[in-house]
C-alpha cells in the first residue's frame, strides 16, 4: 500500500539547540533506514513560509499499521503533527496505463 504523509514539526519552546541537532540528525539516519527497506519512496520539503517545518512524502507499508509503527519510531515523532492518507490506483494513472 501507498501512503501520502504530511509532517508539520512543532518543537517545543525552550528545547535546547543541541537537542534539537541531535534530534535532527537521527531523523536523518532513520529516514535513510526508511529508504533502504522501501517504506519511504520519495520526501518533499513544502514551503509554506513562518517558521513550521513542513515535509510530505510518499511512504509504502503493508498495512496503515505498519505504517504508523514506522511513523512512531522516528527521532522526532513526539514533534511531530502526521496526517497519513492512504493512495489508491487512479484509473488514468500514467504510469498504471502502460502496464
Amino acid at each position: 500500500m501507498e501512503f501520502l504523509v504530511e509532517f508539520a514539526i512543532e518543537v517545543p519552546a525552550g528545547t535546547p539547540h543541541e537537542e534539537v541537532e541531535r534530534r535532527q540528525r537521527a531523523e536523518s539516519a532513520a529516514a535513510d533506514k526508511l529508504a533502504e527497506d522501501g517504506h519511504l519512496v520519495r520526501l518533499w520539503s513544502v514551503s509554506a513560509g513562518g517558521d513550521a517545518a513542513t515535509a510530505i512524502g510518499l511512504y509504502r507499508a503493508d498495512s496503515e499499521a505498519e505504517l504508523d509503527g514506522l511513523l512512531a519510531g522516528l527521532p522526532l515523532a513526539d514533534w511531530l503533527h502526521v496526517t497519513v492518507t492512504p493512495l489508491e490506483v487512479h484509473p488514468n494513472d500514467p504510469v498504471g496505463a502502460s502496464r
